[in-house]
C-alpha cells in the first residue's frame, strides 16, 4: 500500500507565497514522475507541473515562472514552491506519482489533496 500525503496548503493574500510538500510512504521499489495537479470549483483537474526521477521539468503555461517543483528522491518528496500567487491560483492540488511497485510493474498513486486559496 503506497500513500502519498500533501501539505502546506492555506489561505494567502495575492502576490504571496506557499510551499506544497508531498510524501510517498509505504512499500515500493522507487517512484518515477511526481507532479501536482490542481481542481478549481466547477473545472475539470488540471496538471500544475511535473518532474521526472532525474530532475527535468514540465510547467502549465499559467504558472511557468512563478512555481518551481523540486524533489528529493531520498526523502520520496516532492514539492511546489508557488510564488507570486494569483487569485485564480485557487484550487484543491493533489500530488501525484507513477510508483514502480516491482521489477515490471508501475501505477499512479494520487494524495487526497490540499486547499490552496488566494484572496484578492
Amino acid at each position: 500500500q503506497v500513500q502519498l500525503v500533501e501539505s502546506g496548503g492555506g489561505l494567502v493574500q495575492a502576490g504571496g507565497s506557499l510551499r506544497l510538500s508531498c510524501a510517498a510512504s509505504g512499500r515500493f521499489f522507487s517512484i518515477n514522475d511526481m507532479g501536482w495537479y490542481r481542481q478549481a470549483p466547477g473545472k475539470q483537474r488540471e496538471l500544475v507541473a511535473v518532474i521526472t526521477r532525474g530532475s527535468t521539468t514540465n510547467y502549465a503555461d499559467s504558472v511557468k515562472g512563478r512555481f518551481t517543483i523540486s524533489r528529493d528522491n531520498a526523502k520520496n518528496t516532492v514539492y511546489l514552491q508557488m510564488n507570486s500567487l494569483k487569485p485564480e491560483d485557487t484550487a484543491v492540488y493533489y500530488c501525484n506519482a507513477e510508483v514502480r511497485t516491482s521489477d515490471v510493474d508501475a501505477l499512479t498513486y494520487w494524495g487526497k489533496g490540499t486547499l490552496v486559496t488566494v484572496s484578492s
